[in-house]
C-alpha cells in the first residue's frame, strides 16, 4: 500500500478541481483503473526563489575554497579577448 488515497478514474473525471486543489496543497494520490494502480498523481516541487544571507552563510562555510588566481587563469583560456566585428567575414 502507498499510504496515500487512491481514486479511481471516474472521481478524477469527475471530481477534477477538488482533486486537483487538494494537490495543489500537497496531497497526492494514487490512480486506480480497473483494480489496478496505474499512475500517481503528485505535486511538483516549488523551487524556492530567494535564499536569506543567513542561509547563504550557512550553506557557504562547506563549500570548498577557491583559489582565484586559478579560477580567472582557466576563464581568460576558455574566453577569446580579442575584440573582433560580427561583420567581419
Amino acid at each position: 500500500m502507498t499510504g496515500q488515497p487512491e481514486i479511481n478514474q471516474r472521481d478524477l473525471r469527475n471530481r477534477s478541481k477538488e482533486i486537483m486543489d487538494a494537490v495543489q496543497d500537497g496531497q497526492s494520490f494514487t490512480v486506480v483503473r480497473d483494480g489496478h494502480q496505474i499512475a500517481e498523481l503528485i505535486p511538483l516541487r516549488r523551487r524556492r526563489r530567494f535564499v536569506s544571507r543567513d542561509q547563504f552563510v550557512a550553506m557557504s562555510r562547506n563549500a570548498p575554497t577557491m583559489d582565484l588566481a586559478a579560477f580567472r587563469a582557466d576563464q581568460d583560456a576558455a574566453v577569446d579577448t580579442e575584440m573582433s566585428s560580427p561583420y567581419d567575414r
